[in-house]
């Protein structure tokens, strides 16, 4: 996504300026420390949001997304609880800092000058693209002159600042319509059904969304890049502002932000319209029958997770052979399956049973080191091209100073055990590590799909209803008040001897052990 990156030069210097105004802070008066003192008294960080994809609730009313951890992050840093309120629209989320209802807003929000006089911006941590979007399958404007149809935008954001830039500059009869009942989101939406002809949306929110809505296209850049960026009262107290800061270039030092990126945004660098019409065909037509069996079998893994493992591994199909003699719905080799004690590979209950039992074990046998939310995609390396290949590309991050327990830096490596130059030195040798690679990343884009898919399809079922949605929240859901999700890998006997990996069907890659 390279015109999606994190400002790593803004966090430097945002470092630097941190370390002045923390230090300044040391003989500042109370009064100017009031925000943070409130903060820390109430024991709750107050945050207003607007539902997007990088901040919303999954199917369990729990808060997600990259800018809900990094306010939740943030919350640990000062030692409070997070407490997110979801708004309707951006104009009720500067009413709530205007009335003191939030402490600052976190959705995603583009830096705005118009928005500077009753406000200040906290760092800016991503930058994005405006970008007009329209139908694939229409016509493509490739100008505002070319617009013929319905645009909508949301009121109070960004993207009607740079249009009243470009109506004064370029495009005098340029018009459109503003909206506080929708979101980007939303609106999003409506042209990928066909209700209206255009809107803009910044870049991330685009990309993320064409994984479930993929007839969304870009017509042309708004605008050149702009920081995403958190906003806070504008007054004489620097407090809450210097502990942003101060906790940012921890996040920049301790290389959390290039974490945080990758975990959201590596694995949708790619967009392929076609496969992502034939998964969501698929879902449709295919995921009903064997929904049941991936829920039966997660484990402590999300059954959506599943369902992907088993769409790239056999396009859900439990007849699938590979060349190699890998078959059935997890495409597991004999060895795997005898294992297993499945004896019927052929049969997608045992397909799955088997290759779910498979999985946990190599999660469990993993080191301990590895953080959680990342072992499963360390775990899936391995089920692909084989554990042994795990430890030699752990052990060629460590000695090029990577990070061995950062799955960002392992699989920057992974490529490498495919060249002589590295896999002579390794303890089990060549492997195509690219594929493996490419194993993972396409998994993790089937689950965003996935998931992203169906709860847009539960929105509309209960809108179809006349459920009335919830848009806003005056407090966090309860479901969820302090922590984020956890997960835990399932325990077995680590004495027990692993069984030959296997190949994948899709991405004809050879698993060794």
């Amino acid at each position: 996504m390279s015109n999606i990156k994190i400002n790593y030069f803004v966090i430097v210097i945002i470092a630097l300026l941190s370390a002045a105004i923390i230090g300044l802070n040391i003989n500042w008066p109370n009064k100017q420390q009031e925000q943070i003192n409130k903060i820390l008294a109430r024991g709750e960080l107050r945050v207003s949001t607007i539902s997007s994809p990088l901040i919303s609730l999954n199917s369990k009313n729990e808060p997600t997304g990259f800018d809900y951890e990094l306010t939740k992050r943030f919350a640990d840093y000062l030692g409070v609880k997070l407490v997110i309120q979801f708004r309707a629209n951006i104009n009720q989320l500067f009413d709530d800092l205007e009335n003191d209802k939030a402490d600052f807003l976190a959705a995603g929000l583009i830096y705005n000058e118009e928005r500077l006089d009753q406000t200040r911006t906290g760092p800016a941590y991503y930058l994005v693209l405006q970008q007009l979007v329209y139908r694939k399958g229409t016509t493509r404007p490739r100008s505002f002159n070319d617009l013929r149809g319905k645009f909508i935008v949301t009121a109070g954001s960004a993207h009607v600042s740079e249009l009243k830039k470009w109506k004064e500059k370029s495009y005098p009869d340029l018009t459109w319509e503003e909206t506080s009942r929708e979101n980007t989101q939303q609106l999003l939406e409506q042209v990928s059904e066909g209700k209206i002809d255009y809107t803009i949306s910044d870049s991330i929110s685009l990309a993320l969304q064409q994984r479930v809505h993929p007839n969304l296209a870009v017509a042309f850049d708004v605008s050149e890049e702009r920081p995403l960026t958190w906003y806070l009262k504008r007054n004489d107290d620097y407090s809450l502002y210097s502990a942003m800061l101060d906790f940012f270039s921890m996040l920049a030092e301790d290389s959390i932000m290039s974490r945080l990126q990758e975990k959201y945004f590596s694995h949708v660098n790619s967009f392929d319209y076609f496969d992502t019409i034939s998964f969501i065909r698929a879902i449709n037509n295919i995921l009903p029958t064997y929904q049941p069996i991936f829920e039966k079998y997660a484990g402590s893994l999300d059954w959506q997770l599943v369902a992907a493992i088993a769409w790239q591994e056999s396009h859900w199909d439990p007849q699938a052979t590979s060349p190699t003699g890998v078959r059935g719905m997890m495409m597991l080799t004999r060895p795997t399956a005898e294992w297993a004690g499945i004896h019927d590979r052929l049969d997608p209950e045992e397909s799955v049973k088997g290759g779910m039992a498979y999985l946990h074990y190599l999660m469990d046998r993993l080191p301990k080191t590895i953080p959680e939310d990342e072992r499963i995609w360390f775990a899936l390396a391995a089920y692909n091209m084989g554990y042994g290949h795990i430890l030699d590309v752990r052990k060629l991050t460590a000695a090029q100073k990577g990070n061995p327990d950062s799955w960002l830096d392992v699989k920057a490596r992974l490529p490498l055990l495919s060249k002589k130059k590295y896999y002579t030195n390794t303890t089990y040798g060549y492997a195509r590590g690219y594929e493996a690679y490419r194993y993972v990343e396409n998994i993790r884009r089937y689950y965003l799909s996935l998931e992203g898919y169906l709860q847009a399809k539960a929105n509309r079922e209960k809108i179809a209803g006349e459920v009335p949605a919830d848009t806003t929240s005056d407090s966090q859901p309860e479901s969820d008040k302090t922590t984020g999700d956890k997960a835990e890998g399932t325990k077995t006997d680590s004495n027990e001897k692993a069984p030959e990996e296997t190949t994948s069907a899709k991405t004809a890659t050879t698993r060794q052990s």
